[in-house]
């Protein structure tokens, strides 16, 4: 798939992701093309009932909310990125209607539709051989607004990294997704990174490495009692064991 930008065409189908889309895309596209949207701020402020929780015990997965609206929240993190780093994808024509059932069902738990300029990261070419700035591609994105009744909103920062880190549903742990969304943002460009979730895979691999230790040091002392106990049944006992003298002896002594 190329990565160059193409001039858009009125009748094209695109699609941001944001989330899981920059790294599980969504099938028959033709072309991927990082970039990034303004206007939004991303955060773990989502319940995920369907894929990485359970209606028993939601976990957290990541929207975007209206930077106008989220200046009004108490968030935890005083600052976000200006730009909103994801993947574009263009879907092939004769595919966009099946496309667009299939993201339905992956993006049913609380998303709905909207529409939002993107800007490629790379640069387009012109006929003349001139670079100019990549045009906007106006694209489908899928939001978790506010007003839905997974939306969970501003969460301290240990809290939700605890949460995150014990969450699992039928598409996995919880703490994968996160990871992977790391991992998927640092390839895009150096500049791509978002603070926030930075700062939650850190603690949630702060998190699983005092599990991990705690489990160590559990197993070791597991192994340390078998240990006592086995070197304590390998001790030599001096325990006299009666022959028949000694038994011909205690009987003459009863006479």
């Amino acid at each position: 798939m190329s990565g160059e930008a193409p001039p858009p065409q009125a009748d094209e189908f695109w699609l941001f992701g944001y989330g899981s889309l920059i790294w599980k895309p969504p099938p028959h596209f033709d072309r991927r093309i990082p970039g990034w949207v303004t206007g939004y701020v991303r955060r773990f402020w989502q319940a995920s009932e369907d894929h990485r929780g359970t209606p028993q015990d939601p976990g957290r997965v990541v929207t975007l909310i209206s930077r106008s609206y989220w200046k009004q929240l108490a968030d935890h993190y005083g600052s976000a990125p200006d730009k909103v780093w994801g993947v574009a994808y263009r879907i092939e024509p004769d595919r966009v209607a099946e496309v667009k059932a299939y993201l339905d069902i992956r993006e049913i738990n609380g998303y709905t539709i909207h529409h939002t300029p993107f800007h490629p990261a790379a640069a387009a070419v012109t006929p003349g051989g001139s670079i100019n700035p990549s045009p906007t591609i106006r694209t489908l994105v899928y939001i978790g607004t506010p007003d839905n009744e997974q939306f969970v909103g501003p969460q301290d920062p240990q809290e939700l990294a605890e949460h995150i880190y014990r969450s699992a549903g039928p598409s996995g742990a919880n703490r994968d997704y996160l990871w992977g969304l790391e991992a998927a943002l640092d390839e895009l460009s150096p500049e791509s990174g978002d603070e926030h979730i930075t700062d939650l895979s850190n603690r949630v691999r702060a998190i699983a490495a005092a599990a991990a230790r705690d489990e160590r040091e559990r197993i070791g002392a597991k192994e340390d009692v078998l240990h006592r106990e086995q070197r304590h049944h390998e001790q030599p006992h001096d325990f006299r064991r009666r022959g028949s003298v000694d038994e011909q002896e205690e009987t003459e002594k009863t006479w």
